[in-house]
């Protein structure tokens, strides 16, 4: 079960971080972005920055996040970017999450399923558009629009993250809202991504099918923790937008399990703040955030 490898991958690492690759030109030193002229050149030197910072920290996180609007913006030669940068993390051993948030219904959801964590057929053989190992979904279309995304969980490989408790400061104008039976929005969602995910349950206890719960709104990560006690966090918000290690401690158990932290800015610009190569920088904010988050959690313990 690919949550299993996930959780295990983490412990061995001590490290439940993921880096998002939300990379845009504007972030890439001067020198790499002084020749560019056009979508093709900003897509192949994003691509460049990326390859060089997974180099250089593939070896002590777990995990890439990769924004695929980030990557849109550049067109046809972005989303060729996007597909060889998730490429190039999981022959570096990576774990994949394809931040795309797609969501349809029936034969549309079953194509954006099969883009990204199935295959389509193309001359007789079965080929996948996008490799990622697990794929954000906005789940608010209800259990059609999941369906064929949970259908490819089931088989132990693939997981999605569907949103559940988002991080930016709006989210409670519909997440908080309450309900006719007391419960909220975003208690509602949980609770139908607990049941989506009852069939994948792996050895740790968590579920292919899991949640991000922005690490911004404590309060609520709390609840759900509680609530939702087989479905693994995938948790946005800190550093740039504000959550710490502290805040985002009652996302987690009491082994130190239960989600994976992102971080994109804080890590893709480190080199801002801390001089030196963009890539060396980087892998100083990845050990300083994995020390962070140990001093939150303490050691984690997947057993």
């Amino acid at each position: 079960m690919i949550i299993d490898r996930l959780i295990q991958a983490i412990a061995d690492m001590q490290n439940p971080t993921a880096v998002g690759l939300d990379t845009t030109l504007a972030y890439l030193p001067d020198d790499m972005r002084a020749e560019v002229r056009d979508c093709k050149g900003a897509a192949d030197a994003i691509l460049e920055f990326n390859r060089t910072l997974i180099d250089h920290i593939a070896d002590i996180v777990p995990a890439v996040k990769v924004q695929v609007a980030y990557y849109e913006a550049y067109g046809a030669d972005g989303m060729r970017a996007f597909g060889e940068t998730l490429s190039y993390a999981k022959r570096k051993g990576l774990f994949t999450i394809a931040d795309c948030k797609r969501n349809d219904i029936g034969s549309t959801a079953a194509q954006y399923a099969a883009a990204y964590l199935g295959a389509t057929e193309v001359g007789g053989r079965e080929r996948q558009a996008f490799p990622a190992d697990m794929l954000t979904v906005n789940g608010y279309l209800g259990t059609d629009g999941i369906a064929p995304f949970a259908e490819l969980c089931k088989a132990g490989e693939k997981g999605i993250f569907v949103l559940v408790k988002t991080s930016n400061p709006s989210s409670g104008e519909l997440q908080n809202l309450k309900l006719e039976d007391g419960r909220t929005v975003y208690e509602c969602m949980g609770d139908m991504v607990e049941r989506w995910g009852a069939d994948t349950v792996g050895t740790y206890g968590y579920s292919a099918v899991g949640a991000v719960v922005g690490a911004t709104h404590p309060e609520e990560a709390a609840i759900l923790r509680k609530r939702l006690p087989h479905t693994f966090f995938l948790i946005p918000g800190y550093g740039a937008q504000g959550g710490n290690a502290q805040m985002l401690r009652c996302c987690f158990d009491g082994r130190g399990l239960g989600g994976i932290v992102n971080n994109s800015r804080g890590i893709l610009c480190a080199y801002r703040k801390i001089g030196g190569s963009y890539y060396d920088a980087a892998r100083q904010a990845c050990l300083a955030m994995k020390a962070d988050l140990l001093s939150a959690l303490g050691a984690i313990c997947a057993k």
